[in-house]
């Protein structure tokens, strides 16, 4: 996982686990455990993640929406 700061600068995770946005300390702590603790898919751990920082911070809202993309042929 790969994200751009605001000054440009590519920072990758360390544990493939990655948040942005006001609650994005919460949702990153509860996507850190959740991926340690459960064998939850992506979505399920996004989703969890997402409403469990909307419980925590006033600036969170629960209306989430999540878009995949498809995996090509062989992982490319």
């Amino acid at each position: 996982s790969l994200i751009i700061s605001g000054n440009g600068d590519v920072i990758e995770s360390d544990d493939n686990v990655m948040a942005v946005g006001s609650g994005a300390p919460y949702a990153l702590a509860a996507a850190r455990a959740l991926v340690r603790h459960t064998d939850l898919s992506a979505t399920e751990i996004a989703t969890e993640s997402l409403t469990i920082a909307s419980e925590i911070c006033i600036y969170t809202n629960n209306r989430i929406t999540i878009e995949e993309m498809e995996t090509a042929p062989g992982g490319e």
